[in-house]
Order: structure tokens, then C-alpha cells, then sequence
């Protein structure tokens, strides 16, 4: 709260408004993190994408898709996030992004991507697939798709399939 400028509002110019902290993001609406991770299928010259979102103040993981790096792969993991009323979305600015999402609900930059970022550590730490200097690799894009997915689904989402 701004002291100095209260100090010389008149009370009638006052209003206050009081929200639990989970009911005031329900209010705004939710803010999600994107990005794109990289890694290969076979050689380098397979590359395959893992696209994905979360959740901004928790860090947990509200969707993601695997795919070259493509708009119409964006716009898979943009149609997953529907349900979820996102209003703000914070980005590396990659061109997909610039072109699919408005420019009001679009933040660029890396001060408001650090969750996911640090998201792509852990991974890359976890899943051997993922380092891109490594002899575990996937022989296809099914396999690849599985592996990270089921890892994905146990840890982010609790799911043991």
C-alpha cells in the first residue's frame, strides 16, 4: 500500500478491498509459464520438442505436448490450457508465442520464466534423454514421447501408470 499517496486522498476516495490469496487469483485469473525444451530422436538431426506450461506462483505443471518446433504444436498445448481461464501467460518470446498469444496477456522475459527454467533443470537432470551430451537417446519418437511422459505423469501430476 502507497502511504505517502493515502495520506492525501480524502476517505470518501477510499476503497478497500480484502481477498484470501487463492481467492484473489481466481479473481485475476491464473498466470502460466511456457516454454520449449529440446532434445533429439535418434541423432541431432531428429529433433523433438517437449512443450510446456505451469503454473506460475506454484510451479506445477498444468500441460505439456512433444513435437518439432512448430506453431501448430504450440497451438496443441494452447488448446490443453482452455479450461484453466489462464489470463497472463509469461514467455522466453519465441516466435510461436508472439504470433498465437495477445499481446495484453503476454509477458516477455526471463525474470518471469525462473520456475520453468529451473523445471528444465531437474529434467534434464532426471531424465538421461534429455542432456544434450549424452549416449541415452531414443531410437524413436514413440519411445521418447513415453519415457518423459511417464515421468511426467508420476512426478508432476502423481499419476503411476
Amino acid at each position: 500500500m502507497n502511504q505517502a499517496v493515502l495520506k492525501h486522498l480524502p476517505p470518501a476516495q477510499v476503497e478497500v478491498e480484502i481477498w484470501r490469496a487463492d481467492e484473489l487469483e481466481v479473481r485475476r485469473g491464473l498466470s502460466s509459464e511456457l516454454d520449449e525444451m529440446w532434445s533429439y530422436v535418434r541423432s541431432k538431426a531428429n529433433p523433438r520438442w517437449l512443450w510446456h506450461a505451469i503454473d506460475h506462483h506454484t510451479g506445477q505443471v498444468l500441460a505439456y505436448v512433444f513435437g518439432r518446433r512448430q506453431d501448430t504444436v504450440f497451438l496443441e498445448l494452447k488448446a490443453l490450457l482452455e479450461p484453466f481461464g489462464i489470463t497472463r501467460y509469461f514467455t522466453d518470446g519465441w516466435g510461436a508465442y508472439e504470433r498465437h498469444v495477445e499481446a495484453k496477456q503476454h509477458t516477455v522475459g526471463k525474470a518471469h520464466t525462473q520456475k520453468i527454467e529451473s523445471k528444465h533443470i531437474n529434467l534434464r537432470t532426471r531424465i538421461k534423454r534429455l542432456v544434450r551430451r549424452t549416449i541415452c537417446f531414443s531410437k524413436t519418437e514413440r519411445m521418447h514421447d513415453l519415457v518423459i511422459g511417464l515421468f511426467m505423469n508420476r512426478y508432476e501430476f502423481g499419476v503411476s501408470v
